[in-house]
C-alpha cells in the first residue's frame, strides 16, 4: 500500500529509517495484511456496495441540517477495519472512564456547592455559559450522575500518544453505527472473525438498559424506561429507534407523554403508564415549553418540575452541556486532579483561550497554522482549519474572532493518524478519530469498541459525517493474533466467501 502521508502516523504501516521504501506492517495488522493482499480491489468494492445497499434498506441514513434538497444520506462505510491491541484499549478505556467520573463530579459540584470555582480552578464566568441551567441548582439526581451516556472523542498522533479532542455529554450520537458496522463486517467477512479474537460490542444495549434502570428513583422495583426522540425528521432518528428496539423499550415523542401528580405518564392503548427513566435525545431548550422554549412542540409541559421533584430521571441530565463546552474542556485535566486526586491518563490537545489577550494575539498572528472552533459548536460547523483555508476564508474568520473572541478556542493542527481505507483508487491512508461511549449508572464502564470516523477525502482532517466523513468498524483484539498463530497460518481468502452474495 502506497503511503503518501509519511508525516502522519500510519496505524498499519510502521515507517522505518531510510525513506519511503523502508516500511513494515505493524504487528497488530500483520495477519490482516496477509489476508488483504489476496483480495482484489473490485471484490472489496463489491462488498462495499453490498453494505451500502443493506444500510439503505435498513434505513441507516441521516439528514444534514441546512441542506437545501433535504435528502437523507448514507454515511460512507469503509470495509477495512481499524484494529487496536488490548493494551491500547486498556489505556483508552481507563482514561475515558476517569474523565467521565471527573466530569460527573464537576456537574454535581457546579449545581451545588461550586467548590471548584471557589478554589479558583474553574472561572466563575462558566456560570454565564448558555448551557449552564440555573434551574438545576440544588437539584439532587440519582447517584449524582448527570452524564449517563458520554462520547469521548479521541485522536492519535503516534504509536503511544492519544489526545482527547472533545467531550460529548448532552445527547452524544453515533453508537448505532458502532453496532451496525460490526454486524455488517460479520456478515461480509465471517472468515475474519474466525481468525481474529475480536472483543464483542453487541451487548451495548443491554449494558445501557441496565444502567438506565439503575438510576431510577429509589423504591422503583421494575422501572419503565423510554427513549424520547424529537421525531423522524431528526438527523439521528434511526439511532433513536434502533436503541429503543434493541433495549426492548418504547420510542416516544413529546405528545406521547404527559405530567400528572408529580409523575410522567406514557399514553398507551391500555391506558396511562408511569415512566421512571427517560433516555432523552431532545436538547434542553426543547424539553419543557413551560420553562425553556415556549414554542417547542418536542417536549413535555411540566417535565422539568417533575424532574426537579424527583418524579422521573432524565438521561442525560438537564444542564450537562456546560461540561462539554469547549471552553470547559480546557479545565478537565485540572478537574481530574481536583476531584479524583489522580494524574490524567489521557491528555488534552493544547488549547488557546481566545478570551485571553495573549492567546488571542497569538492565534490571530498564526491563524493559518491553527484549527479554530466555536466553544459551543459541533458537527464540524463553525470551525476553521487554517492550513486548508483560503486567504479570503482566513480574513473572514479573523473578523468573526475579533468580533467575539470568547466564542472561540484555537488548537494546533494535529497530525491525526491514518488507517488503510478503501477508496476509488484502491487502499489508501485516510485520517481517523475514535469515539468510545462511556456508560454511567450501576457502574462506569464501556464496551470494547467505538465509533471510528474517517475523513474519506484525501488530505482532509475533518471526519464529521455532515462534512463528508465516513465510518469503519473498530476491532479491539482480546489477544494478539501473532502470539497464537503465525501470519502464514492465515489462509488466503476464499473467493466464494469474498464475492457478493
Amino acid at each position: 500500500m502506497k503511503n503518501s502521508t509519511l508525516s502522519f502516523f500510519d496505524e498499519m504501516q510502521l515507517n522505518l529509517a531510510g525513506g519511503e521504501n523502508k516500511a513494515s506492517v505493524r504487528e497488530i495488522y500483520a495477519a490482516y495484511n496477509v489476508w488483504l493482499k489476496g483480495v482484489p480491489h473490485h471484490q472489496l468494492d463489491s462488498k462495499r456496495q453490498e453494505a451500502e445497499l443493506l444500510f439503505r434498506r435498513v434505513g441507516i441514513t441521516f439528514n444534514v441540517y441546512g441542506d437545501n434538497d433535504g435528502a437523507e444520506r448514507l454515511i460512507p462505510f469503509d470495509v477495512v477495519p481499524r484494529i487496536l491491541a488490548a493494551k491500547e484499549w486498556s489505556l483508552l478505556s481507563a482514561g475515558a472512564i476517569q474523565r467521565v467520573r471527573a466530569l460527573n463530579m464537576f456537574l454535581h459540584d457546579i449545581y451545588h456547592s461550586q467548590e471548584i470555582i471557589q478554589a479558583g480552578i474553574v472561572p466563575a464566568s462558566i456560570l454565564a455559559n448558555s448551557q449552564y441551567r440555573p434551574e438545576m441548582f440544588g437539584v439532587d439526581v440519582p447517584n449524582q450522575i448527570y452524564a449517563h451516556i458520554a462520547g469521548i472523542d479521541l485522536v492519535r498522533t503516534s504509536e503511544s500518544q492519544f489526545y482527547v479532542l472533545e467531550d460529548n455529554l448532552r445527547t452524544p450520537s453515533g453508537v448505532s453505527y458502532m453496532l451496525e458496522d460490526r454486524k455488517m463486517m460479520m456478515r461480509l467477512f465471517p472468515e475474519l472473525f474466525r481468525r481474529y479474537s475480536i472483543a464483542p460490542v453487541d451487548h451495548y444495549p443491554q449494558v445501557l438498559l441496565k444502567n438506565l434502570r439503575a438510576v431510577a428513583q429509589t423504591g422503583v422495583a421494575e422501572p419503565t424506561v423510554v427513549v424520547l426522540t424529537p421525531g423522524a425528521y431528526n438527523s439521528a432518528y434511526f439511532e433513536h429507534a434502533f436503541l429503543a428496539q434493541q433495549m426492548g423499550v418504547e420510542l416516544v415523542e413529546g405528545p406521547d407523554l404527559f405530567v400528572r401528580n408529580n409523575a410522567v405518564y406514557m399514553r398507551t392503548t391500555q391506558g396511562p403508564q408511569k415512566v421512571d427513566v427517560i433516555y432523552r435525545r431532545v436538547d434542553d431548550d426543547y424539553l419543557d415549553p413551560l420553562v425553556f422554549n415556549a414554542d417547542s412542540m418536542l417536549g413535555v409541559p411540566g417535565l422539568l418540575s417533575v424532574y426537579r421533584n424527583g418524579g422521573v430521571t432524565l438521561a442525560n441530565a438537564v444542564g450537562t452541556g456546560v461540561a462539554d463546552d469547549k471552553a470547559t474542556y480546557i479545565h478537565v485535566p485540572a478537574m481530574i486532579k481536583f476531584y479524583l486526586d489522580e494524574t490524567p491518563l489521557l491528555e488534552n490537545v493544547p488549547t488557546y483561550e481566545l478570551s485571553k489577550a495573549d492567546d488571542l494575539a497569538y492565534t490571530l498572528a498564526h491563524l493559518a497554522e491553527l484549527v479554530v472552533k466555536e466553544v459551543q459548536g459541533s458537527g464540524g460547523y463553525g470551525m476553521l482549519v487554517g492550513p486548508a483555508a483560503s486567504k479570503q476564508e482566513l480574513a473572514d474568520f479573523k473578523l468573526r474572532i475579533i468580533a467575539n473572541p470568547a466564542n472561540y478556542i484555537a488548537q494546533p493542527t494535529l497530525a491525526l493518524s491514518t488507517c488503510p481505507t478503501l477508496v476509488e483508487q484502491g487502499i489508501a491512508p485516510r485520517h481517523v478519530d475514535l469515539r468510545p461511549f462511556v456508560l454511567s449508572g450501576e457502574t462506569v464502564t464501556l464496551v470494547p469498541g467505538a465509533l471510528c470516523r474517517v475523513a474519506m477525502k484525501e488530505g482532509s482532517l475533518v471526519v464529521n459525517s455532515s462534512q463528508g466523513g465516513g465510518t469503519k468498524d473498530t476491532w479491539v483484539l482480546q489477544e494478539s493474533l501473532a502470539e497464537t498463530r503465525e501470519p502464514s497460518a492465515i489462509v488466503e481468502p476464499n473467493i466464494e466467501e469474498v464475492a457478493v452474495c
